[in-house]
């Protein structure tokens, strides 16, 4: 079974193997509920969407009307000011079938310029707060991507008390010194706060640099099963950490399958000649 943990201070118990509905934003009605059943059926009980993610809140829609209350549902947003994002849940709330999510997500938000628009006066923070105090969202959370993500996320909760956080973690990122520090004084507040911490990117080879694109995900991922174990016991080695899991229905099964044996973390010795062997690349080099 996928271990677990209590998600911060939310009071649930989710998988630390978060399902990243990502890679249902373009597949069929028919491939998402086989998906999602199988994660559910893996021990899976988290589950992450986005208002951007293509299709992926309409394809969860039908499968939730019989599930929703046996999963922690998150969804997100990109809208920076308060009537956009309210705007926007609505529409997330209607695709999903639903009167609520657990967790409303301010999405990718890195750029200063975009910050301060969100955390202003009537920016997405206050539809934020409204969505809680109206029982619309139950907790609150922020997102990035890129170098930027965990030292922006440290200004956020200073700001204001978010429930949880997502950020970039994996091996190319652990090497460098600025980002492994932001990483480790972002997860230090974390631990005070009781405040929720979850990787994307950890099944990450390299970027696709041209070539042809075979997955989903936006980058070239990890397929074989040894491999996706090894990354996975690595970013699982971030003590109290939660794993996103890579946008492609395809390779799903095989991280799921790979999390159930809970692998633990690879040295930094092996990571370094894992690393080295299959050629992983930083991703936002």
């Amino acid at each position: 079974m996928i271990p677990r943990q209590m998600f911060g201070r939310s009071g649930h118990e989710s998988s630390r193997l978060i399902f990243g509905a990502a890679a249902l934003g373009s597949v069929t009605q028919a491939e998402a509920d086989e998906t999602l059943g199988f994660a559910l059926d893996a021990g899976l009980n988290h589950f992450d969407v986005a208002a951007s993610y293509g299709d992926a809140e309409r394809r969860m829609k039908p499968w939730l009307g019989s599930h929703r209350r046996e999963i922690f549902l998150a969804t997100k947003t990109q809208k920076r000011t308060k009537a956009e994002a309210l705007a926007e849940l609505e529409t997330s709330l209607k695709r999903l079938g639903t009167d609520h999510v657990d967790l409303w997500q301010m999405h990718v938000l890195v750029e200063d310029d975009e910050w301060e628009i969100a955390m202003g006066d009537d920016g997405a923070l206050e539809a934020f707060i409204q969505a809680r105090e109206d029982g619309k969202a139950r907790f609150l959370g922020v997102t990035g991507h890129g170098w930027k993500a965990p030292a922006t996320h440290l200004r956020s909760l200073n700001r204001f008390d978010f429930d949880s956080v997502l950020f970039p973690w994996n091996w190319p990122l652990s090497r460098n010194a600025a980002y492994s520090a932001a990483v480790k004084a972002l997860i230090g507040e974390c631990r005070r706060r009781d405040v929720a911490y979850q990787l994307i990117k950890a099944f990450l080879r390299r970027p696709w640099e041209g070539r042809t694109p075979t997955k989903a995900t936006w980058y070239e991922p990890f397929e074989a099963p040894a491999d996706i174990a090894t990354v996975l016991g690595f970013a699982w080695g971030l003590e109290g950490s939660f794993v996103n899991s890579a946008g492609d229905i395809h390779i799903f099964r095989t991280i799921a399958e790979e999390a159930s044996k809970f692998p633990p973390r690879p040295s930094d010795t092996l990571m370094a000649e894992f690393a080295a062997r299959e050629g992983i690349q930083d991703l936002f080099a």
